[in-house]
């Protein structure tokens, strides 16, 4: 098995950054378990989150812009009120680091890609977890919705992407690394 680390240099630099759908608002994941959003127009930091207990390692804001949503070595994944920059839900079930968040095109679901080899789909309103995929035999770094939310993507350690059915949670394709021909 291999041994994860954290980084332990003093930076604060961001893990993950992402846009909101109207390109007003900055957010950074952090080091120092925070998540900064920032106004684009005048750099004013909006809220600073403080909630997760671990290097904060991705986000993702929603498609309306309402919510975001963080991954972090906390092995939770939440989601935050824009607006208020409060925490309304939790989402715990990964074992290991949750490395990447992504929400549907439509707004209803959250995907969490893990560490722990699994891709979690959860009910962005309630928190619930749809499903739990499980095929990867190392880490899970990334998780994409399709454009029209009908496939999600995950990519791996393992060397390989994987398309699920977002409807069922089949594993449909399995593209590898090694029967790529340059």
């Amino acid at each position: 098995t291999r041994v994860w680390r954290k980084f332990t240099d003093d930076s604060n630099a961001g893990n993950s950054v992402a846009f909101s759908p109207n390109s007003e608002l900055f957010a950074s994941a952090n080091d120092d378990k925070t998540i900064r959003i920032y106004r684009v127009s005048d750099g004013e930091c909006v809220h600073v989150l403080k909630e997760h207990t671990d290097y904060v390692v991705d986000v993702a804001f929603s498609p309306d812009g309402a919510l975001l949503a963080s991954g972090s070595w906390d092995k939770t994944l939440r989601i935050w009120d824009v607006a208020t920059g409060e925490c309304d839900r939790v989402m715990t079930g990964h074992t290991w680091v949750v490395h990447a968040v992504a929400f549907s095109p439509d707004g209803r679901l959250v995907a969490s890609a893990s560490f722990d080899e699994t891709v979690r789909l959860w009910d962005a309103r309630t928190g619930d977890q749809v499903r739990c995929l499980e095929a990867h035999k190392r880490v899970v770094r990334s998780v994409s919705f399709s454009p029209d939310g009908a496939l999600l993507a995950s990519g791996s350690f393992d060397r390989t992407v994987r398309l699920w059915r977002v409807a069922d949670g089949a594993c449909v394709r399995t593209f590898e690394e090694s029967k790529c021909i340059f």
